[in-house]
């Protein structure tokens, strides 16, 4: 990847639809849900279709799906076709996995042969999803073998957009976002990277303080617009956390020409943001 070629680096884009398998109708219940409550259209674009928009608009990107098949009963999207997509196009797209924490060693054995032979650059986790708490033990042996390779990790926390406005909010517990459960995994896997993904609310200082205090967490600004972010995430986006914030749309459901244009408006400091845009994140990933 050339980082002079390429404006900005978006960490959090979602792979949605498989090119080969049938949209699951668990998944697509609650994809429409998603859509709604974010005013994004229902049209959900495959993966070369995003590598394309991404193209045109000179933005590299991390692209993953989120594997939640025990604690939501949805197929995922295989981490192997994400992969060999994003590596037929890794001059724009870089190839994040996700494997549901409940399968253990069993997932490790994935994570370890997705990094050593199918060119995995990081994992995404969403435990509201997943329906498990990030730091419980079950996880601990994927976490092993990315901290091994020291790649990065995308949690999200906060609310969710997943299960909103749906019956019992889908089942799923909005109390696996809170950022501080995260916060042993920080201490217990010094080497591995975590981004702790969207502004967290109702969290939000947890996020804050754990990325002043941790040296190996980061924050991604994906999921909301910037007209809507707490007072405190630009204060120190511009001050203390310049050099921990990242830029994420959390496509498709945010465009990132959009979250870019909004950025623009909010008051971040012009000399932070080429940091926030790309600088930070090609760091975090390794590329700089």
């Amino acid at each position: 990847m050339d980082l002079s070629k390429i404006r900005a680096i978006d960490v959090h884009v979602h792979a949605e639809v498989s090119c080969h398998d049938p949209e699951d109708p668990v998944m697509g219940k609650f994809f429409d849900a998603a859509s709604a409550y974010f005013k994004a259209p229902r049209e959900r674009p495959k993966m070369p279709e995003i590598i394309e928009l991404y193209r045109e608009t000179q933005i590299a990107f991390c692209m993953f799906t989120v594997d939640c098949e025990s604690g939501m009963g949805a197929k995922r999207v295989s981490n192997y076709e994400v992969a060999e997509i994003a590596n037929r196009n890794d001059d724009i797209c870089i190839p994040f996995a996700s494997i549901d924490p409940h399968k253990g060693k069993y997932g490790a054995r994935e994570a370890r042969d997705l990094v050593e032979n199918h060119g995995v650059k990081g994992f995404k986790f969403h435990g509201i999803a997943q329906n498990a708490h990030p730091a419980d033990r079950m996880a601990y042996p994927i976490y092993e073998v990315i901290n091994e390779y020291k790649l990065p990790v995308i949690f999200h926390t906060g609310h969710s957009g997943m299960g909103t406005g749906m019956r019992g909010g889908g089942g799923m517990r909005l109390k696996y976002g809170e950022p501080m459960l995260i916060d042993d995994v920080a201490v217990d896997f010094p080497d591995m990277k975590i981004i702790l993904a969207h502004p967290s609310w109702p969290w939000v200082d947890q996020s804050l303080s754990m990325a002043l205090h941790k040296d190996n967490v980061f924050i991604d600004l994906s999921g909301w617009s910037p007209k809507y972010f707490p007072k405190q995430v630009i204060t120190y986006a511009n001050t203390q956390l310049k050099h921990k914030m990242l830029f994420g749309s959390d496509f498709p459901l945010i465009h990132p020409d959009k979250w870019i244009k909004a950025a623009q408006e909010v008051g971040f400091r012009e000399e932070v943001m080429p940091g926030i845009m790309k600088d930070n994140a090609a760091k975090v990933l390794g590329l700089a």
